[in-house]
């Protein structure tokens, strides 16, 4: 199923809720349904059981904290919840990379496709939330 296919069986009163315009939260939850099916293929060889509870937790729960903190008063708030979306995108990628002999390249890439835009996404929104952008000082290196 493409995105566009994926978005026309939504239900409407998913997107009348205005944390639908957040493009990562469509994804995310674009993407949890997606691996409902990538779960339950490697739940049938026990190497990778472990890994496909993992996936589960970690793709279920990016969406989720991307609507939770959606739902907060100030950006401080918000950007901790991104952040926590960010940690599990890319947890996501990781259990993703770790079933990829069962799930094959074919479902492996395109997964890690959606993955990297959601992180894309989330590295631009938490700093806006934030009000700042984290950053090194600059700092001269001198060699003796």
């Amino acid at each position: 199923m493409d995105y566009q296919e994926w978005e026309k069986s939504v239900p409407e009163s998913m997107k009348v809720d205005s944390v639908w315009k957040v493009t990562a939260y469509r994804r995310a939850t674009f993407l949890s349904d997606l691996c409902w099916d990538d779960v339950t293929a490697l739940l049938k060889d026990r190497h990778t059981i472990s890994i496909a509870d993992q996936l589960n937790r970690a793709v279920g729960s990016m969406g989720a904290n991307i609507a939770e903190g959606y739902s907060r008063s100030t950006g401080k708030d918000r950007a901790l919840f991104y952040q926590h979306a960010l940690g599990l995108a890319r947890e996501s990628r990781d259990w993703y990379y770790k079933g990829r002999h069962i799930l094959g390249d074919d479902i492996f890439n395109p997964r890690v496709q959606i993955i990297s835009e959601i992180i894309r996404l989330l590295v631009t929104m938490i700093p806006q939330q934030r009000g700042y952008l984290v950053r090194e000082e600059q700092s001269s290196y001198e060699t003796g």
